[in-house]
């Protein structure tokens, strides 16, 4: 009994950093994935300049590990007197990191389509415009689906990286309790949550793609 109240002791500090650890993990998803569709459209159709520096943008941002893009926003821009709040330089590193990952997904997407069928939107007078917003964009959702619903489970297992960057996540402050406590147990209850989580978002996402995607 008395393991009990410990853990309802600790549980609510455990999940006031999971608050935190939801916040992140949503905000990154809702700007990585406009992101990361915009880009992918640069790449295959922009101009010869966006075509390059969007290749810069994910070559950069897939070459280096997310930790260090982290330390570099967290510790290296102050150095040059660009600080950042703590929430607001999380969501720019890993909306930029998880960005340049969905840019491949949605650029190799869209190649994907079949050239006939811009031909046959051109034949019936459509602009390019009209094009990839009524034929390509809705195919290529479809068909990205499984990849992007794996890079969104993955993101859940890329929030605990912020307890590096001392932001008060759910890693973070089960530490804290383990400083304190000498207690593993806080720990224990935050492996529980991750796997609650992560197991929630394979079985919706897998869902998702059952019912949208597309299998060649």
């Amino acid at each position: 009994m008395d393991h009990v109240k410990y853990v309802l002791d600790i549980l609510p500090f455990i999940l006031s950093g999971l608050q935190l650890t939801a916040k992140i993990y949503f905000a990154t998803l809702i700007f990585a994935l406009p992101l990361g569709l915009l880009a992918a459209i640069g790449k295959v159709s922009g101009p010869k300049i966006i075509k390059w520096i969007l290749f810069l943008y994910t070559w950069i941002w897939r070459g280096t590990p997310l930790l260090l893009q982290l330390f570099f926003v967290f510790f290296g821009l102050p150095v040059i007197g660009i600080r950042l709040p703590d929430f607001a330089g999380a969501i720019l590193t890993y909306t930029l990191n998880y960005g340049a990952y969905l840019t491949e997904i949605f650029r190799g997407g869209i190649e994907s389509i079949d050239k006939g069928q811009y031909e046959a939107a051109k034949a019936l007078g459509m602009t390019y415009p009209q094009t990839m917003r009524r034929i390509v964009i809705p195919q290529t959702i479809r068909r990205v689906l499984p990849p992007t619903c794996s890079e969104a489970v993955n993101l859940v297992k890329d929030t605990p990286l912020l307890a590096v960057v001392a932001m008060p996540d759910l890693l973070r402050i089960s530490n804290q309790i383990f400083t304190r406590d000498s207690d593993i147990t806080a720990f224990i209850v935050a492996f529980v949550l991750y796997l609650i989580i992560s197991s929630i978002l394979v079985k919706l996402f897998s869902i998702l793609e059952k019912k949208y995607s597309i299998y060649e």
